[in-house]
C-alpha cells in the first residue's frame, strides 16, 4: 500500500505567454482514490496536470505536495512520489518496451550508479501488472494503440510512485483499449493504493472508473465531489453548454449523461430510474 500523502493547490494562477488560464484555484487531491478532471476544451484541465507535476511555473500561489512547494522538491525526489503521463508520449524510434519501462527507475538513480536487483524488480513487476512481459522485446513503435499505452503505464509504474497523473490516457483508442486501459489504472489503485488522477473527455467513462470528480470551467473548479453529485443536468448545462438526460447507468450503478442535440429537442422524454 502506498504511504499517506497530500496534493493541493493554493491560490493557484496558471498560464502561458502571460494569459492566465487557471485563476485563484484552490483544491485538494483525495488520496488512494480515481480522479477525474473533466470539462470542456482549453478549461485548463491539462494545464492543471503540468502545474501538479511542475511542468509550468505558477505565475502566483502554489501546488504543494506533503507541506512543501513541488518546486522546492528536488527533480528525484519528487519524481519517486509523483508520476506523470502526458497526452500522446514520444518514444524515441525503435526502443524496446524494456528499454522504455526501464527508463521509469531513472529517479533512483545518482550520476554513475549502476542498475541493480531492485530496478529488475520493479521493472519486471511493472510489465506484469501491464501484461507486457510478453512484449518486452518488441519495438514500441510496432504496437497497437492500446499496447502502446500500456507500455507507458508500466514505464510509469517502474517509476514506483504514490501518485499517478495521467492526460487523456485514452486519447485516440479504440472503445476496448479505452476500457482495457482504465481497468488497468483501477487495479493499480484497487491492488497497490496508487492515487490516480487523470484527465478524461469521455463524460460516461470518467463518471463511471472514478471515485471523484473534477468539473471545471474556465480555469476554476465549476464542481467537485462524488460522481452521483457532480454529474447533473445542470452542470452539464453549465460546464459545456449542453442539454442532456441524467439516468442510472445499468452496469455501474452511477449516472449516465444522455446528451440532447437540436435534431432531438422536444423529442425525448424523462426517463425514471431508481438510485
Amino acid at each position: 500500500m502506498t504511504q499517506d500523502h497530500t496534493l493541493k493547490s493554493e491560490n493557484l494562477d496558471v498560464g502561458y505567454d502571460g494569459h492566465r488560464v487557471i485563476k485563484g484555484l484552490n483544491i485538494e487531491i483525495p488520496m488512494g482514490q480515481i480522479t477525474a478532471i473533466v470539462g470542456a476544451n482549453a478549461c485548463g484541465k491539462s494545464t492543471l496536470l503540468r502545474a501538479m507535476s511542475r511542468l509550468l511555473s505558477p505565475m502566483s500561489g502554489q501546488v504543494v505536495l506533503d507541506g512543501k512547494a513541488v518546486h522546492q522538491i528536488p527533480s528525484k525526489e519528487l519524481a519517486r512520489t509523483l508520476g506523470l503521463l502526458p497526452q500522446s508520449p514520444i518514444a524515441p524510434d525503435g526502443i524496446t518496451v524494456a528499454d522504455l519501462v526501464g527508463r521509469g527507475r531513472h529517479p533512483y538513480h545518482q550520476l554513475f550508479s549502476r542498475w541493480g536487483g531492485s530496478d529488475d524488480a520493479a521493472v519486471a513487476r511493472a510489465l506484469d501488472v501491464t501484461q507486457t512481459a510478453n512484449l518486452s522485446e518488441s519495438s514500441v513503435d510496432e504496437l497497437s494503440g492500446g499496447q502502446r499505452q500500456r507500455a507507458w503505464i508500466a514505464m510509469a509504474l517502474a517509476q514506483e510512485t504514490d501518485i499517478l497523473l495521467l492526460d487523456e490516457p485514452t486519447t485516440f483508442l479504440d472503445v476496448s483499449h479505452q476500457v482495457e486501459v482504465l481497468d488497468l489504472l483501477t487495479d493499480l489503485n484497487r491492488d497497490l493504493g496508487t492515487t490516480i488522477v487523470m484527465v478524461l473527455h469521455d463524460l460516461n467513462l470518467a463518471t463511471r472508473y472514478a471515485d471523484h470528480l473534477i468539473a471545471m470551467k474556465q480555469g476554476q473548479v465549476h464542481a467537485t465531489g462524488a460522481p452521483g453529485a457532480v454529474l447533473t443536468v445542470e452542470t452539464i448545462r453549465e460546464v459545456f453548454a449542453l442539454n442532456s438526460e441524467i439516468i442510472v447507468d445499468p452496469v455501474s450503478q452511477k449516472p449516465l449523461m444522455l446528451p440532447i442535440g437540436r435534431y432531438h429537442q422536444g423529442n425525448h422524454h424523462s426517463i425514471k430510474v431508481s438510485a
